[in-house]
């Protein structure tokens, strides 16, 4: 499965979201919420993660940057199971890290949906935009995407 789309559920007083009812089948069985890029939240299904992880173990520990990688990535983790109703609880150390409020943004980036901050998505797609536009059919080498 690949997530696709924009979503804009609300966080509730307790910190938990509603995942898009098109997300539930695939994160049914677990998943893992954790740090990503430009202050969003990934969440990957389990096996997802942990092939991710796998892989972040097999490069060398003896590198500054890897040791990094795989710190901030692990130590920020956090294993959910969504309940009946499709709701998974943001701890509160990744609601900080993401600037989480009531008000979020949930995108399908592929392997993985995302998590945002409304205003932080708004202005970086804003910000993103004409250069999306503008982006070459073979993208920067990439084989044609």
């Amino acid at each position: 499965m690949f997530f696709t789309g924009t979503y804009t559920p609300k966080l509730d007083e307790k910190g938990r979201l509603i995942l898009p009812a098109k997300f539930r089948d695939a994160l049914e069985g677990g998943l893992f919420v954790t740090r990503g890029q430009e202050r969003a939240l990934d969440v990957f299904p389990r096996a997802t993660f942990e092939a991710k992880m796998t892989a972040a173990l097999s490069a060398p520990s003896t590198v500054k940057e890897v040791r990094d990688y795989q710190r901030m990535l692990m130590a920020g983790a956090s294993e959910e199971v969504p309940d009946r109703q499709g709701r998974i609880t943001i701890p509160p150390h990744l609601r900080a890290y993401a600037g989480l409020d009531r008000d979020v943004v949930v995108i399908g980036s592929g392997d993985r949906a995302e998590i945002w901050n409304a205003e932080a998505w708004q202005k970086y797609s804003e910000a993103r935009e004409q250069a999306f536009a503008e982006m070459d059919s073979e993208f920067a080498g990439y084989g044609g995407l």
